[in-house]
């Protein structure tokens, strides 16, 4: 199981979007991996900041967000009930950055403290690390812009120091080399997440999870080489994005992947490992309670037994 979590103040661009920086936060987290263990479960938690995916409403002291170059993004969020244009950033100083890395790592200790099992780094989906990686929105002439290297720096940096707060062991980081959600792009993704795999596979991580084409879109990975990344990365290879067991079951065995997230069929059905298992029928998905905050269309799905019940 994992959860996304912000792990600072101006981590957060949605509205309820728990955190992991304060004591308040750590101690009721330590209530829900608590019942996760008493049921025999792990659980991660995934490091997130939005990065200019966000709104001044969302900002301490309604401040810019924070970026690697100011450049406001074409992408909307929900600010008091309604969608709104995300503000336009500010470019995060150099002098910030080292910073920034110790939120992660102390963010990192509150986890481990709140009795999580590891440590998810979020380096996809348009996000703040991922804001760094692409050349398409990162316009800085320091070490953290310019070269594939540069470019790479912060979400290596920030892997080690997570690393050396979770131990290897208990650190993964999830990536998507081609998703243009939050107005990103780059104009040589291979070569980039060639490369960024490459220096990860040197950290001897739990994982890597790896969101194959746009979320909800497969077909958008044809141009992408995912072979690649899987050849480079000695650890395990999590596999995401719009598959069902027989999918799974074909990547496994074949050796393309080590294992396969499953998101959204898991949200519809919470006992979906044993429909797997004997062949039951899903339910389908509401995708109009998708992030709505409440418990509809989040804990109200029927597991098997309340069905044979009714």
């Amino acid at each position: 199981m994992r959860r996304r979590r912000r792990f600072s103040p101006e981590g957060q661009g949605y509205p309820a979007t728990p955190g992991i920086h304060s004591r308040e936060q750590i101690h009721d987290w330590q209530r829900i991996t608590h019942a996760v263990h008493e049921l025999g479960g792990s659980i991660y938690l995934q490091l997130w900041h939005v990065g200019r995916i966000s709104h001044t409403a969302y900002q301490p002291g309604n401040a810019a967000p924070l970026a690697p170059s100011a450049i406001r993004a074409n992408a909307k969020t929900f600010v008091n009930g309604e969608m709104v244009d995300v503000s336009t950033p500010r470019a995060i100083e150099l002098k910030e950055i080292p910073a920034l890395i110790e939120q992660y790592a102390a963010a990192t200790r509150n986890a481990l403290e709140a009795g999580f099992d590891g440590v998810e780094v979020h380096g996809a989906n348009g996000y703040l690390l991922d804001q760094f990686l692409r050349d398409q929105t990162n316009l800085r002439t320091d070490e953290y812009g310019g070269s594939i290297q540069n470019r790479a720096r912060l979400l290596l940096e920030v892997i080690q120091a997570v690393k050396e707060e979770a131990g290897g062991e208990r650190t993964g980081v999830r990536l998507s080399p081609v998703t243009h959600f939050g107005d990103i792009s780059d104009s040589d993704p291979q070569t980039l997440f060639n490369h960024v795999v490459d220096e990860l596979d040197h950290l001897n991580l739990a994982y890597i999870h790896v969101i194959e084409g746009e979320t909800g879109n497969r077909s958008a990975s044809k141009a992408f080489h995912y072979g690649e990344l899987r050849r480079r990365f000695t650890g395990t290879y999590i596999a995401n994005n719009e598959y069902d067991l027989q999918l799974a079951l074909g990547a496994v065995e074949s050796g393309r992947a080590d294992l396969i997230c499953l998101g959204r069929p898991f949200i519809a059905n919470p006992d979906l490992v044993e429909r797997l298992r004997v062949g039951a029928p899903l339910n389908a998905l509401d995708q109009s309670t998708l992030y709505g905050g409440g418990a509809k269309g989040y804990t109200d799905y029927p597991t098997l037994p309340d069905e044979s019940a009714a």
